[in-house]
């Protein structure tokens, strides 16, 4: 009888799923992959069976019986609607297409491993959130729209399919933001633009999670024994501040009550697939605990967010329209100039309160 885990990664044509799947077939315990998307791989796979299928085909059941498969990779979960064509699509095939992948799964007698790739957005994003979310917390307010809510119900279904599966170990990895040179994400997209859209007044702690740390984490679980759920990202935090200074762009600060009508805007543009959702997460910003991770996975990260975040400038050569040193010197002259003028209209409420 062979020997090793059988593996079927879905959502392999994805540029992470990618590089986990390359690196599963680098390992000797790993007997079988197969890989499953709706498009060819660009990563250049060498023992990876590609099966060109969505997860809702009939054909990933069968797939998952007659070829003994023991472990399953989901990372077919889809975060910008402009590449599914459209947010009710997204929502079909994230949602839906889960659901029957659980399905198959639970008539899957073989299987012993099930690994969700899954985002800290399910926290949500509020005034009200704690210095740093862990596993157990939940968002003060649940996910209303796009990805976030999405994966918050994917979530659920998993866990219902491993309390029917109790011979199934769920593992759940709730990723922060990628970033990388290989990557083609929401953040580095952002700063490819000429200016980076804020909130006006708010400043929000971020954190990131190199594609290094993302591959090496999912790769242990996929291959070893850890069940439950995990944040994932690099030490630290970045203010979104310093990452506009790193990046050497400039803010282009949004009053609040037009968020919505800015990233409609950006949307249109072409230049960013964004959403409402994800420009109010830089109001308020969010961090996720990595305990568990260190001591439950024995895994800790090898990038910083801070040095993830560099990477990426590095990485995608991304120039800024002005030298750091200018940055820093016309946001000096700002600062210096906005404070001048707070003064001074302090000073002229209290002449016009005197008698």
């Amino acid at each position: 009888m062979e020997q090793g885990r059988r593996v079927l990664v879905t959502g392999v044509a994805g540029d992470l799923a990618g590089l986990v799947t390359a690196a599963l077939e680098r390992r000797d315990d790993v007997a079988a992959i197969f890989g499953v998307d709706v498009r060819t791989p660009s990563t250049d796979l060498q023992r990876t069976e590609f099966v060109r299928a969505d997860v809702r085909n009939p054909v990933v059941a069968r797939l998952l019986t007659t070829e003994r498969i023991d472990t399953v990779l989901h990372m077919s979960t889809a975060s910008t609607p402009a590449r599914s064509g459209g947010r009710a699509m997204m929502k079909e095939r994230n949602v839906i297409g889960a659901m029957q992948l659980l399905a198959a799964c639970q008539n899957t007698p073989t299987l012993r491993r099930f690994v969700l790739k899954s985002t800290a957005a399910v926290y949500g994003s509020e005034h009200t959130d704690p210095v740093s979310f862990r596993e157990t917390d939940l968002p003060r307010t649940p996910p209303r729209h796009g990805y976030a809510k999405d994966a918050s119900e994917i979530e659920t279904y998993a866990r219902s399919f491993a309390r029917r599966r109790t011979d199934v170990e769920l593992t759940v990895l709730r990723f922060a933001n990628f970033v990388g040179g290989h990557l083609d994400s929401a953040f580095s997209a952002l700063f490819s633009l000429p200016a980076v859209p804020t909130v006006l007044g708010y400043d929000p702690r971020l954190q990131f999670c190199h594609e290094e740390d993302a591959v090496a984490v999912l790769e242990r679980v996929t291959c070893a024994s850890h069940p439950g759920t995990y944040n994932v990202a690099g030490d630290g935090v970045v203010y979104l501040s310093q990452a506009i200074r790193l990046a050497g762009r400039v803010p282009a600060p949004v009053p609040q009550p037009f968020v919505d009508v800015v990233a409609g805007m950006v949307r249109r543009s072409g230049r960013l697939d964004v959403s409402a959702e994800q420009l109010r997460f830089l109001q308020f910003g969010r961090v996720i605990d990595t305990t568990r991770l260190r001591e439950d996975v024995g895994y800790v990260p090898r990038w910083s967010s801070r040095a993830a975040f560099e990477d990426l400038v590095r990485q995608r050569r991304i120039r800024g329209l002005l030298a750091h040193d200018d940055v820093r010197r016309l946001e000096r002259e700002v600062n210096a100039f906005l404070a001048r003028q707070d003064q001074r209209r302090f000073l002229a409420g209290r002449s016009e309160g005197q008698p």
